[in-house]
């Protein structure tokens, strides 16, 4: 049975106040594949019994139902031009300006079960130089469980399949029974934490470059905004800004200058203020 309008409207305003997601009119089929099968694990009859019990004091059920809503979609590599493009033309870069401290940091802002961050550090890997460089990798997520699901770095034969060069799946992954581990050196890279890109940013050493690909497709414009505001204020000030190849700064941040990379959203804070999109006449 179909949730009603006004049950649909529980579940948008309580994910839109946690998580800046915006859901439209008419997904209300979204909501009932979501959060049917967590009714089934935590033993409530429907969904519509579930989304009643959201309506008592905010607790552990409505973090779950958050969690469920979150779009977690991700493979290895994805895209393959940004990950070409941080190899190619960014990290030669930040090798030259960090030759001194020989340090890099980088922020991976939806993290998901940890295919990008841990395609990142393999690139890392592929460059012989950064070998005796000191490389931190912070990798965020609002859902815990994807959170606990990355730091595991165990995946399927169908998530390996998915975009990770065969190479790759020899040189840094084990068979563990039906499924892929990958090894302890690219994991000791990465750190995992929580993250609600929503809320303000908490104290971290300043990023020479952030992913944060396929997440602000999300958000309305006004959180779009307040997030890559947020993101440059942390951010070193030639440090570089990935975003999906459908996401753009611009009339969200006018500090963001987009980089003529094809095919790749890659961006640097500006020196000047960049000109507003002219509308059509």
């Amino acid at each position: 049975m179909a949730i009603t309008q006004a049950e649909f409207d529980i579940v948008r305003t309580l994910i839109r106040g946690e998580a800046g997601i915006v859901l439209e009119q008419g997904k209300e089929y979204l909501v009932e594949a979501r959060l049917s099968p967590l009714a089934r694990r935590e033993g409530i009859a429907s969904t519509s019994d579930l989304i009643a019990q959201l309506g008592r004091l905010k607790g552990p059920l409505h973090t779950k139902v958050v969690e469920a809503m979150t779009t977690n979609e991700t493979i290895f590599f994805r895209d393959v031009e940004p990950f070409e493009v941080l190899r190619k033309e960014i990290l030669p870069k930040l090798i030259e300006a960090r030759r001194t401290s020989r340090r890099l940091q980088i922020w991976c802002g939806a993290s998901s079960t940890g295919q990008e961050p841990y395609s990142i550090a393999m690139t890392l890997l592929d460059i012989p130089e950064l070998a005796s460089w000191k490389v931190d990798i912070l990798a965020t997520d609002i859902s815990t469980d994807v959170l606990a699901r990355a730091r595991g770095g165990l995946y399927s034969q169908l998530e390996v399949n998915r975009g990770l060069p065969a190479t790759h799946l020899v040189k840094y992954f084990e068979k563990k029974g039906l499924e892929w581990q990958i090894n302890d050196k690219i994991r000791s890279m990465v750190r995992f934490e929580f993250l609600n890109l929503m809320k303000p940013l908490p104290s971290m050493t300043a990023p020479d470059i952030v992913f944060l690909r396929n997440v602000l497709i999300y958000f309305d414009t006004a959180d779009k905004s307040a997030i890559l505001t947020r993101i440059r204020g942390v951010m070193r000030q030639d440090g570089y800004l990935f975003l999906g190849a459908a996401e753009t700064t611009r009339s969200l941040d006018d500090r963001f200058e987009r980089l003529p990379f094809s095919k790749t959203g890659c961006y640097r804070i500006g020196s000047e203020p960049q000109p507003a999109l002219r509308a059509l006449a």
